[in-house]
């Protein structure tokens, strides 16, 4: 079941397998920072403190991914979901 399924599928899961769900989404996320250089985390921080001057978001609306390829390119991916007007 990928991300997006999860937030599809409007069936109730029972607690163990949503349990798994949410393990499966959490390992995944600590994967993809395991490779980060030490000042990742502060940035993202400073990312948030810099788009909540202008309207207020949560951490968990905030993805910041850095992904590292053979050629030694670094893409840094934001995502941002921002609130309704």
């Amino acid at each position: 079941m990928s991300l997006l399924d999860y937030f599809r599928s409007n069936k109730k899961a029972n607690s163990a397998s949503l349990a798994k769900e949410r393990l499966q989404i959490i390992v995944a996320h600590q994967r993809t920072e395991r490779g980060a250089p030490d000042y990742f985390p502060q940035m993202k921080q400073e990312i948030i403190e810099v788009i909540r001057k202008y309207v207020y978001i949560s951490e968990e609306q905030v993805s910041v991914q850095l992904e590292q390829n053979d050629d030694n390119l670094s893409v840094l991916e934001l995502n941002v979901t921002l609130p309704e007007r």
